[in-house]
């Protein structure tokens, strides 16, 4: 009997001792999280996610782009689905968000079965880390395990959303500081804008880029530049058409690659904010890394799953914080 109990006793410790570890490394965070509590939660979110991507292709970068910018603002807490409501004005109202994000609807109907499964367990910062995970896989993407365990904030930040999501005509030194103050560091930066692989942007956020002045004086020498410029004009002209759209990668819009990096080197990145990693990469730290992921694939992969996890982690709310929405939109009431 003692060596019973004596036994237990160490599988307490040690399972203690993993939980401490995860703790410490992940913020609370474990892998299985709902394995208990809502077993199929994962392949709920994954098979929802692959009916949205095969609807509509362009999906999958609105559901990772929907993870980044929840992330930025106050941690990955899901504030950015909170609709207006009360004291809470929406972060969807922000200028970065304002007519661009989307995938709203996708997220409200993975938490409607997920809420019929398994009521008020799922929260939908969890929904919004897997979702991003499937939808990078879905295009070609490497696929992370995430860790779960997130709750959902109660409040929004309309001016947290405004100041601290990187703007698309961004300076180097700008998106440096921003996702320092995220507690994410060069690597991290270089790594994650890589996202821009996938989806498009609006021509009011790359028109700026397109007809800079001094831009056009560092790069009329080079041809390819002026006939990428001469496409994009065609596209967005300086005035109007503020909605017309453009692949944020021309070279293979669909899928998740290293091409973003090529292009950049090229001087063919739809924004500003893309170009500048090399343009205003003085020190030639950030150019090394964009060289290296441009010719190795699989390096640029486990290094966006490396640095997205590092990013779900942020501000998490776990125990007793916050809570779990039944409807992602609203608070609880």
């Amino acid at each position: 009997m003692e060596i019973i109990r004596a036994s237990f006793t160490l599988v307490v410790f040690v399972l203690n001792m993993v939980r401490i570890t995860l703790s410490v490394e992940n913020e609370v965070l474990y892998l299985d999280y709902y394995k208990e509590t809502c077993p199929l939660a994962e392949e709920i979110v994954s098979r929802n996610v692959e009916i949205a991507v095969l609807k509509d292709p362009r999906m999958a970068a609105s559901l990772l782009r929907l993870h980044f910018h929840d992330c930025f603002v106050m941690g990955c807490d899901a504030s950015i689905l909170l609709d207006n409501h009360g004291d809470i004005i929406s972060e969807k109202q922000a200028g970065p968000n304002l007519n661009s994000v989307r995938g709203f609807k996708v997220i409200d109907e993975i938490k409607y079965i997920l809420e019929e499964a398994c009521p008020l367990t799922v929260s939908c910062a969890d929904i919004l880390a897997m979702v991003a995970r499937d939808a990078v896989a879905l295009r070609g993407g490497p696929r992370w395990k995430v860790w779960l365990g997130r709750r959902d904030s109660m409040k929004a930040s309309l001016d947290g959303a405004n100041q601290f999501i990187p703007a698309p005509n961004s300076s180097l030194e700008t998106l440096i500081s921003n996702f320092n103050e995220q507690g994410l560091d060069i690597e991290d930066l270089v790594a994650l804008s890589g996202g821009h692989t996938l989806g498009k942007a609006r021509c009011v956020s790359f028109r700026q880029r397109v007809y800079d002045i001094n831009m056009e004086e560092k790069r009329d020498k080079y041809k390819r530049y002026r006939t990428f410029r001469r496409i994009l004009r065609s596209i967005c002209p300086d005035s109007g058409r503020d909605d017309a759209i453009a692949p944020l990668d021309f070279s293979t819009p669909a899928k998740f690659d290293n091409h973003y990096y090529i292009n950049i080197l090229e001087g063919n990145g739809l924004l500003g904010s893309d170009n500048v990693l090399v343009t205003e990469d003085h020190e030639g730290e950030i150019k090394k890394l964009v060289w290296a992921f441009a010719a190795n694939e699989e390096l640029f992969f486990s290094s966006f799953a490396k640095s997205i996890v590092k990013m779900g982690n942020i501000n998490v709310l776990t125990g007793l914080e916050g809570e779990i929405r039944k409807n992602c939109r609203f608070v609880n009431p």
